[in-house]
């Protein structure tokens, strides 16, 4: 499987400019001479949920799961959440969908 990397733009991720004393070589630079397809920080769309997984399909399967049955604290939720198993299947064909999602873009 072949994935395009996506970075946020933290300080440290979105560096451009050597600075040796927090690290050898700016971020951006290294990920563009690292990954063949790294889409640089001016290039992604600053909030892209329908270009994530865990945001246009993965959450809301985790919510429905856990939310099967009512919980009566935060302990009980916090517990379920630990719990439940996602099934690989649908990850991957979230991943894959991801994937389509980006062709589309």
């Amino acid at each position: 499987m072949h994935l395009p990397l996506e970075q946020d733009s933290a300080p440290l991720h979105a560096s451009i400019k050597e600075n040796p004393t927090k690290f050898k070589i700016p971020m951006q630079k290294w990920l563009d001479e690292h990954f063949p397809d790294f889409i640089k920080k001016d290039e992604w769309p600053a909030v892209s949920p329908d270009l994530n997984p865990l945001d246009y399909s993965i959450w809301s399967i985790l919510e429905a799961q856990v939310n099967a049955e009512a919980h009566d604290s935060v302990d009980s939720l916090k517990q379920a959440i630990m719990e439940e198993n996602l099934n690989q299947d649908m990850i991957n064909r979230a991943v894959d969908d991801g994937m389509r999602r980006l062709d589309a873009n």
